[in-house]
């Protein structure tokens, strides 16, 4: 039974909590759901507007948590409730954002809007109630390596002071204000600078995370199954979509930007123990990813055809990838960052963890899902539109 004589990294027992978790709903708050759900004796309050991802959870009342986890449908723009949940809980997890490339450059104000001015509450409430806050950021604050504004033959690109992302040295570095792209990256930080000088000045207790590529099952949507039709998903599902409708994958500019991916179970580790070792994990900024898995998109849709083959036991596309610009893509003021590698050396030391997950082996988990998922949903689409 989850909770038996559990305890602390310093060895004392872990006693159980009651968490808001905003943003519940998502992928990464199904799958932290899950493991609080399964694992450990705290209560959830969980805030979303949506709650498929977590059905499972909230449904059957014979199930061993039943009772430890209530939903609450808010958007927390305008919600005089949310106040209330904040008070009632001993920590509040903060998930809700729009961190969809293709918004960053379409809809800049309700990315900017949703990633700061609609966090500001949260963090207020949190500091005015003395109550803690784990709040998820994003690596994309780092913007661009040092690296990527050196001459393309230097070798200092290849020394890892000029591209390995670290929280408390590396500079953040965005591109110009015309690249809309950026809006996410800014506001982002901007909270982030918020938190930190709410900690410094008024005392409250947070940590900050700052995923790198999180994938797995439940990430995004595939346009026109289970999301719009118009829409644009991040990386993973994009593929994912290519893959089930056998179409090519698109390759932004040639596919060479340079990204790590973790395992969403690897990661939840990471989140899971912040949540229980607050005496370690205070005041914190963290990266959590998997500097082991790192690949250029163009490798990762390379692996992603040979795993979903694998998976099926259909043959790979005769031509798998096909190049687009980033400006067809996307549209007009995208800009994009050339490395992502997180420098884990805080999370380390301060919680003993480490990533496990090989590439291969998660694409293989994900595809699998995916497959399962949505093959015949698609297909029931694609012929719908040719019978059309």
């Amino acid at each position: 039974m989850a909770g038996g004589g559990r305890v602390d990294l310093d060895g004392n027992p872990i006693k159980p909590i009651t968490i808001c978790m905003i943003g519940a709903g998502g992928f990464i708050g199904s799958h932290l759901c899950e493991k609080l759900m399964a694992e450990t004796p705290h209560t959830v309050l969980a805030v979303d507007v949506y709650c498929d991802k977590i059905k499972h959870l909230l449904e059957p009342s014979e199930l061993p948590w039943n009772g430890r986890i209530q939903f609450h449908r808010m958007n927390i723009k305008n919600d005089s409730r949310l106040e209330g949940l904040i008070k009632m809980a001993d920590l509040t997890v903060n998930l809700a954002a729009i961190c969809t490339p293709a918004d960053y450059n379409t809809r800049p104000l309700d990315t900017i809007y949703s990633n700061f001015i609609d966090a500001l509450p949260v963090v207020k409430y949190c500091s005015e109630n003395g109550k803690r806050l784990i709040h998820f950021s994003t690596c994309e604050v780092y913007g661009k390596t040092i690296g990527a504004f050196l001459p393309q033959d230097s070798p200092l690109r290849q020394d890892p002071a000029f591209y390995v992302l670290s929280e408390d040295s590396s500079p953040c570095i965005f591109g110009s204000i015309e690249k809309q792209r950026w809006s996410y990256a800014c506001a982002k930080q901007l909270i982030e600078r918020l938190i930190y000088a709410e900690g410094a000045e008024n005392g409250l207790e947070f940590s900050i995370v700052r995923p790198f590529n999180w994938i797995g099952p439940r990430m995004d949507f595939i346009p026109g199954i289970d999301g719009p039709s118009e829409g644009v998903p991040r990386v993973l599902a994009c593929f994912s979509n290519n893959l089930l409708r056998r179409e090519p994958l698109k390759l932004v500019d040639g596919g060479h930007s340079q990204r790590t991916f973790i395992y969403i179970k690897d990661a939840i580790e990471a989140v899971l123990l912040m949540i229980e070792n607050p005496a370690r994990a205070n005041g914190f900024i963290f990266n959590v990813g998997n500097p082991n898995n790192e690949v250029t998109v163009k490798q990762l849709a390379e692996m992603m055809t040979q795993v979903y083959s694998n998976v099926t036991g259909l043959s790979p596309l005769e031509t798998p990838t096909v190049d687009v610009s980033s400006k067809e893509f996307y549209g007009e003021g995208y800009d994009d960052s050339d490395k992502r590698i997180p420098d884990m050396t805080i999370i380390n030391r301060q919680l003993g963890w480490n990533p496990k997950t090989s590439l291969w082996d998660l694409l293989e988990s994900t595809l699998t899902y995916q497959h399962r998922t949505y093959a015949e949903a698609v297909k029931q689409a694609m012929s719908k539109s040719t019978a059309n």
